[in-house]
Parts: C-alpha cells; sequence; structure tokens
C-alpha cells in the first residue's frame, strides 16, 4: 500500500525529524522518497529557530544535502523545490500529493509548541485527510528526535462495528513488514463519558443507555474476535481488548500500558473543519500523546 513517500521539509531541525522515520519506512517497505520544499511568499528569515529557506537555490541544495546524508543508501530518494512563492504552504504541499507527486504517505512532524502544534495540526493533517485521500504519519516533538525508528507494536483502535476497519489493511502490511505485534482496542463509553445527542438521550433515560452500552460492548467482543480468529489463523502476532471511557484517554493510556510504537487512528474525510474535528477522535489523541500517529483517511 505504501508504495511511496512525501516528505515535506522546510529546513528546520524539527521538521528534518521526519526524514529517519520515512527512511526506515522507505527501506522496510521498498518506497522511494520525495523530499519537497516550498518557498514561502514573505516568509521569516527563521522558522523554529532555524534559517528559513527563501531562496531555490539553497533550497535545492539543501534537500539534495539531505539525500546525500542519508545512511539509507538502498533508497531512492528524489528532490523537489516549489519555486512560484505561495501564500498559504499548507495548501501547496495538499496539491503537489494530490496532484503531483500522488504519494500513498506523508511524512511530517507536527512542530512547533503550546497551541501552535494544534493550529498547525489543524491546518495541514485535517486538509490531507479531509481534502484528500493520503495517509499522514505524524510525528509529535517528543517522538521526533532522531532516534532509530522502529516498530514492534501497533496500537489500532475500532469501532464496534465496522466503520474503521478500512485501517486494518494498513496495519496488516506494517506488521508484516516490520513483524510488529498488532493490538486492537475498542472504546465503549461509560454513561458518564457519553456526549453529544447521546448524553442528552442518557441523562432522560438513563436505564436505557446504560443496557444499550452494554449491548455495544457484546457488538464489540463480537467484532473483536472475529478479527482475531482471522488473523491468528493467517499467523500474525496480535492482541485485543475492550476499553470503557472517553475514546481518546482511553486509546492513550492504553498505548502506554502497553508500549505501542505508533498508533494507527481512522479519521473521517468529510469536507470542513467542522466536519473533521467533531467526528474523530483524532484531535483528542494528538493533544494527549506524543506518540507518532498514523492518520487513515476513511470513506463516509
Amino acid at each position: 500500500m505504501f508504495k511511496s513517500i512525501l516528505v515535506p521539509l522546510d529546513g528546520s531541525k524539527l521538521a528534518e525529524a521526519a526524514f529517519p522515520p520515512a527512511s526506515s519506512l522507505a527501506r522496510t517497505l521498498k518506497a522511494p522518497v520525495t523530499l519537497l520544499h516550498i518557498i514561502e511568499k514573505d516568509a521569516p528569515k527563521e522558522v523554529h529557530s532555524d534559517h528559513h529557506l527563501t531562496q531555490s537555490d539553497e533550497a535545492i541544495a539543501y534537500l539534495k544535502k539531505i539525500a546525500a546524508d542519508s545512511t539509507a543508501k538502498d533508497v531512492i530518494f528524489e528532490t523537489h523545490v516549489h519555486t512560484a512563492e505561495v501564500q498559504n504552504v499548507a495548501a501547496s504541499i495538499i496539491q503537489h500529493a494530490s496532484e503531483e507527486f500522488s504519494p500513498d504517505l506523508i511524512v511530517m512532524c507536527s512542530h512547533g509548541s503550546g497551541g501552535f502544534r494544534d493550529i498547525l495540526f489543524g491546518n495541514i493533517a485535517q486538509q490531507v485527510i479531509s481534502g484528500g485521500k493520503t495517509p499522514l504519519l505524524l510525528l509529535q516533538p517528543k517522538s521526533a528526535d532522531n532516534q532509530p525508528f522502529s516498530i514492534q507494536r501497533i496500537l489500532v483502535p475500532l469501532d464496534n462495528k465496522s466503520i474503521h476497519d478500512e485501517s486494518l489493511q494498513y496495519a496488516l502490511e506494517l506488521a508484516k513488514a516490520y513483524q510488529a505485534e498488532l493490538y486492537l482496542l475498542t472504546v465503549i463509553p461509560t454513561f458518564g463519558t457519553l456526549t453529544g445527542k447521546e448524553a442528552a438521550v442518557s441523562s432522560m433515560l438513563p436505564v436505557t443507555a446504560v443496557a444499550f452500552l452494554e449491548i455495544e460492548e457484546e457488538t464489540a467482543k463480537e467484532h473483536l474476535q472475529t478479527h482475531l480468529n482471522e488473523f491468528l489463523r493467517d499467523g500474525y502476532n496480535i492482541n485485543a481488548e475492550i476499553g470503557r471511557g472517553d475514546p481518546a484517554d482511553v486509546i492513550v493510556s492504553t498505548a502506554n500500558r502497553i508500549g505501542a510504537d505508533l498508533i494507527m487512528l481512522g479519521t473521517h474525510r468529510k469536507s470542513g473543519m467542522n466536519a473533521f474535528w467533531a467526528r474523530s477522535v483524532a484531535p483528542n489523541v494528538v493533544k494527549k500523546t506524543r506518540l507518532p500517529l498514523l492518520l487513515i483517511p476513511l470513506k463516509d
């Protein structure tokens, strides 16, 4: 599935932290990597305390040096600099991904700090997911420290039905390539963690709500057992469990407890920022973990 990889770089050390994971994936999956730089209009002189690449010649030289210095000598690297200045770098990255390179995976670091990290995630990742079809590997500041990238255990949260099962094919490919363990998780809310319409209904019909959640848990158990039987039969190293509570909190706490190297999340790519944020737990998981996240756009 991941046959080509796109890595946008802005010249900063934080952005470069996306390079080792991309190289590891490229080597393991035998996929070529395209390094991309966008010339920003009216760009600041520095980006994250590093020199900002604002001239096409220095950007070309920078990308070629990054590729030449790579220890992954068996990986094919290509470089591309978008020399025409653009106002919206994020939109330009998405345009290149959808119209020119058609990568199977984009690898980026959500660099920045505090609120800016959330803005960056909302601006770039949301456009990638809602506006296109390309999975995004999002590296968090704490995980983007140039340490060797390794995948030994992948956490895959799933709905209690089948809506997020599309992400399983990506998980299976990575698990096979890295000989990693798959850990499936389905989170059922508790009475106190219901939100929106469900919370309103539960306050009026608490007994009915509790009974409904119990049915949902039984459905989830059957669903996960089906996957377990299938994947164990195919020789995969796989485990699964049911969690109860707030989805983002349970996903993050489970990832920490089992020592996951990667969290894979299916995200809705319905157009519009509000639809993306309202219908996905991904933004809340991003805020609460520094583990790498592989975001898979789902069909609605």
